[in-house]
């Protein structure tokens, strides 16, 4: 335990204990491209900005600090939107038996695609955002879309998935009851689950979706080669059912298998499903139960996806599970910078990293720790911001009002 917040020091940056095969296997780097020029085609694309916070990081004394900053997504305010497109685009891909052909995005909004494919249904969980991305690329593509919601989804994130023309059903119960119910009317319906959590039977599509992330991982790389880095030395990275943090632990394994950054995964102490089934060591995935009560909203996860577990159990280095203040601090510190720091928008789930990376770094006294993270002067520290203002009034309740403030003890003192 260190302070209010506990950690997991798992591989540890010990290449001869991590299995990187299934990671070579699920990210080469030939599918990011094969994502990333899939992703080009769609109407308003452009690469999202990766932003150095040079004064932060002199601050903390480390040799960078650098955010992917996915709130400015098209216009979705979320990196989601990456995945459920691409997963998407394979199923089109694979239902006309075109799997080894690559299909423009202006084939599959022509009426000769429409015509073959027929009337299609798509379907799934959401705790907000990769439902509004699957609902915006339903649009797109000319698609129907329907969306299962747990009951703490705040009217904000309903609406602006209603806002792209889908039906959005509120199911009684926590995220995974949505998951679940989804499921079962998708089944009784003739609908096709597009979901970013795997279940037995169920691994296909949630691939694609992870695959489909690796794109802005690629635009990542090219940006970093425009700095004259290499790569991050350290990768702080949020998880919900694991999905986007397996992307980016598969990603850079595979594209630096002999040396790849130290991956940290961070998860909302209330819902902290990888770090749980982490914890047990027996190598299989376990559930949190309960509401998931966090302000992390796109983490409020309890399963996690076995596919991704997977992943993060073989190469992932550290796990952290923290208090939401910790995600709240991280957004103050984005959308007040120290002079000269960009400024940035950050939602809950997109600021945990930041807030997280800050919290160890000024009051951390675990030895043990400061050893297994490895940071010193020379550390190039990679995050990405998912989520810019998803939920304006929460959004408000944190910067204006500051809710969910620092506990006294840990304020911050220089």
């Amino acid at each position: 335990m260190i302070n209010d917040y506990e950690y997991i020091i798992h591989n540890n940056g010990d290449l001869t204990k991590k299995d990187q095969r299934k990671a070579k296997e699920m990210f080469p780097v030939s599918i990011a491209r094969e994502a990333r020029k899939f992703h080009r085609q769609i109407p308003g694309y452009r690469m999202t900005p990766l932003l150095a916070m040079p004064n932060l990081a002199q601050m903390l004394g480390v040799g960078g600090i650098y955010v992917k900053n996915e709130a400015m997504r098209l216009e979705l305010n979320s990196f989601k939107v990456m995945g459920g497109s691409f997963a998407i685009y394979r199923f089109i891909k694979k239902l006309l038996n075109k799997e080894n052909e690559e299909l423009s995005f202006s084939y599959l909004v022509s009426k000769e695609c429409h015509d073959k494919v027929g009337d299609i249904t798509f379907c799934s969980a959401t705790d907000g955002n990769h439902g509004r991305g699957l609902a915006w690329a339903s649009k797109m593509l000319g698609h129907k879309c329907k969306i299962y919601v747990h009951k703490e989804t705040t009217q904000a994130r309903i609406d602006a998935i209603k806002k792209y023309g889908a039906e959005v059903t509120v199911v009684d119960g926590n995220y995974d009851d949505a998951v679940r119910k989804a499921a079962e009317d998708a089944k009784a319906n003739g609908w096709y689950v597009i979901s970013d959590t795997s279940w037995p039977g169920y691994s296909e599509i949630p691939t694609w979706i992870m695959q489909g992330y690796t794109s802005m991982l690629l635009e990542s790389q090219e940006q970093f080669a425009g700095m004259g880095i290499q790569k991050p030395t350290h990768v702080i990275v949020q998880a919900g059912v694991g999905a986007l943090a397996a992307s980016v632990v598969g990603f850079y394994t595979a594209l630096f298998p002999e040396n790849p950054p130290l991956f940290i995964v961070v998860e909302p102490d209330k819902a902290a499903c990888v770090y749980e089934s982490i914890k047990t060591g027996d190598n299989k995935c376990h559930s949190v139960k309960g509401d998931l009560d966090t302000i992390m909203a796109g983490l409020a996860c309890g399963d996690p996806s076995p596919i991704a577990f997977d992943i993060l159990n073989n190469n992932a280095d550290i796990f952290i599970k923290v208090p939401d203040y910790i995600a709240a601090r991280g957004m103050r510190i984005l959308s007040c910078p120290l002079k000269g720091d960009p400024f940035v928008i950050s939602g809950e789930s997109g600021a945990v990293p930041l807030g997280a990376l800050y919290s160890l770094l000024t009051e951390n006294e675990d030895q043990s720790l400061k050893d297994a993270l490895k940071i010193n002067e020379d550390s190039l520290i990679f995050m990405i911001n998912t989520e810019g203002n998803t939920d304006p009034m929460h959004f408000r309740q944190i910067i204006w009002d500051g809710r969910n403030p620092v506990p006294k003890e840990f304020k911050t003192r220089k």
